[in-house]
């Protein structure tokens, strides 16, 4: 009964994914007649309706598609159980598709790919430099390497594989005219250069050890969509930053931008992988993962 169950279940996913019971069905190797059974079967046991049915259209109910997304969780622990048997061992060939943040991708990410080929010679890599969060079922991604965002679709399994101290800066001349903070309440009088796009809004949260954690809310008459932008900005005198250690170590240490507030404490900034579930974790994915891990713990 469970197998049959289980059956009824992934022609369902199948007629869901396709948008229609007569291509769902021929995925599954079912007639159009077969493939409504099953989910008639499917909706009575459950004591529900998944899916709103008309001539010309299929929508999902509520419970439809509460279903959908348990269902794929399902199936991803199959493909799962599969690969960790079949895949044990496996060496990475193929090609493998990352999307990564501008700076931190050029800075951080290809120099591990230079050893991540060299290590295996059966991979191709192909990767998207942008700070925008792109959409990995809708462009193929395999991996995308984000700085702070996690994912809230329970289709995308998120993982830290590093933190970085982020740190507040400006420019010795903007400091020269505007004056230099001396308290986390004094950067409400400064411009602070934020980051700001259509999927994310950054906020600041700083405290010094005789306080507890504080919103910084500056001016911010200039927002900025990569955090490459807000480091030239901030070079060029436009406002205080705050950006990773690894973005503004070099221009620190040679003097073009200035560490304010050394004594206030940040909140980290992690780097999170993120990849799909619906697949198993192939082994080009899973060992560019723990080069990430390996590399950035240090």
């Amino acid at each position: 009964m469970l197998r049959a169950n289980l059956n009824d279940i992934l022609v369902y996913l199948a007629i869901v994914d396709a948008g229609s019971f007569v291509a769902g069905g021929q995925a599954m190797g079912l007639t159009r007649s077969a493939a409504g059974k099953a989910v008639a079967r499917l909706e009575d046991r459950l004591g529900v309706r998944l899916l709103n049915r008309t001539t010309r259209t299929l929508n999902l109910t509520d419970e439809g598609r509460i279903f959908y997304d348990r269902g794929l969780q399902i199936v991803a622990a199959i493909e799962d159980a599969e690969a960790s048997v079949a895949q044990q061992g496996g060496k990475p060939k193929g090609l493998l598709r990352l999307t990564v943040p501008d700076a931190f991708g050029r800075l951080v990410v290809l120099p591990l790919l230079k050893q991540y080929l060299a290590d295996w010679p059966d991979i191709q890599v192909e990767v998207s430099f942008s700070d925008r969060v792109a959409d990995l079922f809708e462009e193929g991604f395999d991996l995308a390497v984000r700085i702070g965002v996690t994912s809230s679709d329970n289709r995308l399994v998120s993982r830290v594989v590093a933190k970085y101290r982020a740190l507040l800066c400006a420019s010795p001349s903007y400091l020269a005219e505007r004056g230099e903070p001396s308290s986390i309440e004094q950067l409400s009088r400064h411009d602070c250069l934020f980051f700001s796009s259509r999927a994310q809004k950054q906020s600041w949260r700083l405290r010094d050890a005789a306080s507890a954690w504080t919103k910084v809310h500056g001016q911010s008459r200039l927002r900025l969509d990569s955090g490459e932008a807000i480091r030239d900005a901030a070079l060029a005198g436009l406002g205080i930053g705050l950006l990773p250690e690894f973005l503004i170590a070099a221009d620190i240490e040679a003097g073009r931008l200035c560490h304010v507030l050394p004594g206030a404490e940040t909140d980290e900034v992690k780097i999170i992988t993120v990849y799909p579930t619906k697949r198993f974790l192939e082994p080009r994915v899973r060992h560019f993962i723990d080069l990430m891990v390996a590399k950035l713990a240090t």
